[in-house]
């Protein structure tokens, strides 16, 4: 595993090069489908699913859009019940597909593992976010084609984990796709594309908004141990879910890094804090966040994410060039070449999937690593900054210790954050890291 920051560049020439086959439909994840003739040779390709919730539920579907030829036939959960209610889910949604039978249904923190050696071909990796980086890797050690969810980490040492999985995957021939599901959206790819053609001129400044409302919460029930309650409310745990920068803003800092030919940057700073979201189901973690990174180019790009109810939302993408200014969501340009997109507009979500089981029937691997990892650390690196308050160089962030990762899991443990007497979890003062 490359562990130098240097892992993450590339040139802007074979990146622009890689885009030009994606939109032309020649890199192995947009071949067309062929039915009953794909590299694991048989007519049937066997899918399992780690992590059974809304999430792991739908990309359970999307998968199983691919082609009749996808069939569940595994899922893990660290929860029985969470893993009988998906198991439902997926039955009255996918029938004639659903082949998980009781004994491929496994629950508890070795669930995944018990799923890895059951016969599986695909595995569909959804969990709480702090379990990907083990997961990952534990997919690729056992030759399994894999399609994860973001983050791909939520701190620097298990990036390097998922690093190392990606790199693994790309000797051993498997297919690997993100979860960073706007790569896949046909109109944020035709209005890139034109972005990297000139068609704004250089890129000068980005503006990413991710202006939402809290996550679901779930209530604390009788019975449930601290460690349970904080598994079942994972979103609002840090040590779970890494933020808001992590669970959401990535996606608005992954279409950035696109637009800028996936370059780390130079440094980065940030401000946030807790203000309306103090309820103790809402964990430890701020409800509002804003970053800078700065590029050596000279390019900024500044991140906003909000977590408040009755408050402005907005979620697009910003692209201000010294000839115009793109929108990414809304697959416009302005300016001295003014274009919109009005093409036919597939799910993404099934297209990442569909291109995935492509790759794999056809045998010439697809593999998301490299911007998938990238992405991951911008939201990392971006929690950082607006949690310690300080201006953090990238190559010092890319060599950081910070771990969430637990010495053992099992249900007699104490989780790493408690709450006070009044139920309440405090969470950090920038400045004071």
């Amino acid at each position: 595993m490359n562990r130098e920051p240097n892992s993450f560049t590339t040139t802007r020439r074979s990146f622009l090069k890689s885009s030009a086959a994606l939109a032309t439909g020649t890199l192995a994840g947009t071949v067309p489908l062929e039915r009953g003739v794909h590299a694991l040779g048989s007519d049937v390709i066997k899918v399992g699913l780690i992590g059974c919730g809304g999430r792991g539920s739908q990309a359970a579907i999307n998968a199983m859009n691919a082609g009749e030829d996808v069939q569940l036939v595994a899922m893990a959960d660290l929860f029985e019940d969470w893993l009988q209610a998906g198991h439902a889910r997926l039955k009255a949604a996918k029938l004639r597909q659903m082949g998980a039978k009781d004994d491929h249904c496994f629950a508890g923190f070795d669930g995944y593992k018990q799923l890895l050696t059951s016969g599986v071909d695909v595995v569909l990796i959804a969990p709480a976010s702090h379990f990907i980086p083990e997961m990952l890797s534990a997919a690729v050690a056992a030759g399994k084609h894999v399609f994860c969810e973001k983050p791909h980490a939520i701190d620097i040492l298990g990036l390097k984990v998922s690093q190392a999985a990606c790199e693994q995957a790309k000797k051993k021939g498997l297919s690997l796709v993100s979860g960073l599901c706007w790569r896949y959206d046909t109109g944020v790819r035709e209005t890139i594309r034109r972005v990297h053609d000139g068609w704004i001129g250089d890129i000068v400044a980005i503006q990413e908004n991710y202006l939402s409302q809290p996550y679901v919460v779930r209530e604390r029930q009788e019975g449930w141990s601290e460690l349970e309650y904080q598994f079942r409310n994972w979103y609002h745990f840090n040590w779970l879910s890494g933020d808001q920068t992590a669970q959401q803003l990535v996606h608005s800092l992954d279409k950035a890094s696109w637009a800028l030919g996936d370059q780390p940057p130079v440094n980065t700073w940030g401000m946030g804090g807790r203000q309306t979201a103090r309820d103790p189901e809402f964990g430890d973690q701020f409800d509002h966040q804003a970053v800078v990174f700065e590029y050596a180019n000279g390019v900024r790009v500044f991140g906003f994410t909000r977590d408040q109810q009755d408050c402005y939302r907005d979620t697009n993408d910003y692209v201000f060039g010294t000839k115009g200014r793109a929108n990414l969501i809304k697959h416009r340009i302005e300016g001295e070449k003014p274009w919109r997109f009005e093409g036919v507009k597939p799910n993404m979500y099934d297209v990442e999937h569909s291109e995935l089981f492509a790759a794999i029937r056809s045998g010439r691997p697809v593999n998301n690593g490299h911007y998938m990892c990238l992405s991951s650390a911008l939201a990392i690196v971006a929690q950082m900054a607006c949690y310690s308050g300080a201006q953090i160089l990238w190559e010092e962030a890319m060599e950081s210790k910070r771990s969430f990762a637990l010495p053992r899991y099992a249900w007699d443990i104490e989780p790493p954050v408690k709450p006070a007497p009044d139920g309440s979890y405090a969470t950090a003062v920038q400045g004071k890291l």
